[in-house]
């Protein structure tokens, strides 16, 4: 029997909350398809601030990288917020990132039909059914550019810079190709090619990748405030997106929005060896944290995407997948509560979860 070695990084907030229903989940998976899961415990972002003063301990370094996989719940909260960029909770997770090597991150966008209702585009939007990966670059761009401050005519000043190398859009791009492949062999590359030089960079390296080795694979460019008009406007049309960090923050926001909740969206970050970190996109909601009102589904579809990316057990992921359906049927947490289905808390809807797998 195989068994994987997990590190969970609870991080704040609402994170312990959902992350503990995913395990829950992960190991009644493990249970049913035959292989084991060991469990070890980290910190990140207001949690290792508090503990040890910085929100990414080198032993949460060693850990992540000693293991076969990281799942991660969320980082952040007013009660860092007053502390210099460089010491924020914010800053571990892009530092474990970085520290993994993690350069792309998949956020798939799909609508549940049993969330249709919940989503603000209209059904005739939306069509018959919504599923689009936005596959956004993740270590490089304008978050890791230089930046900094100054006075200029003796006013204050800051600047953050955006720079792409050949190599870092070639391996995103490849990514996103590979990914296209094994959907519907369409993929759309978002820039503003228009105005920036990098996205001049970025679009003539992702045509060329695709010329010389996805010659299979559709390839069409948008700048990126048409893609966030057509997101709305006629989702349908896309399958997979490839984009730089900053606009694929954005883009993923919005997409996810589509879905009905935010609280519904997972997310993979890859690089170029199997282990990955498994998050949902949303935040670590400080306001709810303790109350049981959190939605634990994007972390435990995020688990179902470790199972499904990083450690091969693609029966498990998709039984996590349709047992996250079935329970959609039957309950709702308050964020996407509706009239005629019960509302249960956090931890009831991970055990709904795990009875129905």
């Amino acid at each position: 029997m195989n068994t994987y070695k997990i590190v969970l990084l609870k991080g704040d907030g609402i994170g312990p909350e959902i992350v503990d229903q995913a395990v829950k989940v992960l190991t009644k998976a493990g249970e049913k398809f035959g292989f084991g899961i060991d469990y070890e415990e980290a910190l990140l972002g207001g949690s290792a601030i508090d503990a040890t003063g910085t929100p990414l301990p080198q032993e949460t370094i060693d850990k992540c990288k000693a293991a076969d996989s990281t799942l991660l719940g969320a980082v952040g909260g007013p009660k860092w917020d007053t502390l210099p960029g460089d010491q924020r909770p914010e800053k571990g997770l892009l530092g474990i990132r970085g520290a993994l090597e993690l350069f792309a991150n998949l956020r798939p966008a799909v609508i549940f039909d049993e969330l249709r209702d919940a989503s603000p585009l209209k059904t005739e939007i939306i069509g018959g059914k919504l599923d689009v990966m936005v596959v956004r670059e993740l270590t490089g761009g304008i978050y890791f550019g230089e930046r900094g401050r100054k006075e200029v005519n003796g006013v204050p000043a800051a600047y953050d810079t955006e720079m792409y190398t050949a190599p870092e859009i070639e391996r995103i791009a490849r990514v996103a190709f590979e990914m296209a492949r094994k959907r519907n062999k369409k993929l759309c590359s978002v820039d503003k090619a228009n105005v920036l030089e990098s996205s001049r960079l970025w679009r003539a390296t992702v045509a060329r990748i695709g010329a010389e080795e996805f010659p299979d694979v559709e390839l069409s460019n948008m700048y990126v405030d048409n893609c966030a008009m057509q997101l709305v406007r006629n989702p349908q049309q896309f399958d997979v997106i490839v984009t730089a960090n900053i606009f694929g923050d954005i883009l993923s926001d919005e997409a996810s929005m589509i879905s009905g909740s935010i609280g519904m969206l997972a997310s993979a970050s890859l690089g170029s060896g199997k282990a990955g970190l498994y998050e949902p996109i949303h935040g670590s909601a400080p306001d709810i944290a303790g109350t049981g009102k959190a939605n634990p589904l994007a972390t435990i579809l995020s688990a179902g995407m470790m199972l499904k990316y990083s450690l091969e057990q693609p029966q498990a992921a998709q039984a996590i997948e349709d047992a996250v359906s079935a329970a959609l049927k039957q309950a709702r947490t308050p964020d996407i509560a509706t009239e005629g289905l019960r509302t249960v808390t956090c931890e009831e809807m991970g055990d709904l979860v795990c009875s129905l797998l």
